[in-house]
């Protein structure tokens, strides 16, 4: 839709709205707990008339919108949408030795972000390994992620490989809402790919082909993917179609060998004793009044 389609299409909302309401007599009032824009009634746009010349400006409402909508489209998990590379901590690591190098991929992954324009023209990303499962690879991901929508306006889309694989599958089933191309189309055509646990499908013949389609299409249009896996380059167990075009576009960070899940899990147990003990306290303490 060109510029000027926009602004008519506008202004025949406004004129229904104004017409609509002067039928009935009344003022269009948008309630105080809606949550349309109350400036723009939702349109995103403010008109203005100069000269007889009318004009269109974004609403202070459209960014915040164009933000939801990019989010509801990325598809990121709920646990992790808040995530940003401010927020990465790496003082969760416990080793020296891990925690340099959880240190050494935040700075990689911000000097990424600072020069994400000219990696795009590339079609260059990153692949994010480590052998150690919950070592905050996922994370890092949907921060990057979140990081490229907000500062540069990216289109994102973060996908799980293992769930790519049951949606293609779906679309064998009689009634599918889409077909095997639509699945794959949209992933060869988003700006950028998130793709988390690379690796962990059984590779077979055919799963090697689906991939192969998705990311062979993204490499000749340089498109940018972004991968988490448990096996480095070395130990993926997917022919040179694949590894060579992910080491030729993917700038490779390590990272730690350590599972910031498992530490989680004895600070959540710890904060537990020790509330059961300031209970047992307290409990004692009121018997012996």
């Amino acid at each position: 839709m060109t510029l000027e389609e926009k602004l008519g299409e506008i202004e025949r909302q406004r004129r229904d709205i104004s017409s609509s309401s002067s039928k009935q007599g009344m003022t269009r009032k948008i309630p105080q707990d809606s949550e349309t824009c109350p400036v723009c009634g939702g349109m995103e746009w403010v008109l203005s008339e100069e000269g007889g010349v009318l004009a269109a400006a974004p609403c202070r409402c459209r960014k915040k919108n164009l933000m939801e909508r990019r989010l509801r489209f990325a598809d990121i998990p709920e646990a992790f949408r808040e995530m940003r590379l401010g927020t990465f901590r790496v003082d969760v690591y416990r080793e020296p030795e891990q925690k340099k190098k959880a240190l050494a991929a935040c700075r990689m992954v911000k000097e990424y972000l600072g020069m994400f324009r000219e990696a795009e023209e590339r079609g260059m990303g990153l692949y994010l390994y480590s052998g150690t499962k919950g070592s905050g690879k996922t994370r890092m991901a949907a921060s990057i992620a979140n990081e490229l929508m907000e500062a540069h306006d990216a289109q994102v889309r973060f996908a799980v490989s293992t769930e790519i694989l049951a949606e293609i599958r779906r679309t064998f089933d009689k009634g599918s809402e889409y077909t095997q191309s639509q699945v794959l189309d949209a992933l060869k055509m988003v700006e950028v790919l998130v793709l988390d646990d690379f690796g962990t499908e059984k590779v077979t013949e055919w799963v090697a082909d689906q991939f192969y389609h998705i990311l062979n299409s993204r490499y000749v249009s340089r498109k940018v993917t972004i991968f988490t896996s448990n096996e480095s380059l070395g130990t993926l167990k997917y022919d040179d179609r694949i590894t060579n075009r992910i080491k030729e576009r993917s700038y490779q960070i390590d990272f730690p060998e350590e599972s910031v899940r498992e530490h989680m899990a004895e600070g959540n147990m710890q904060y537990m004793i020790g509330r059961v003990m300031r209970t047992g306290r307290r409990t004692g303490h009121d018997r012996r009044e």
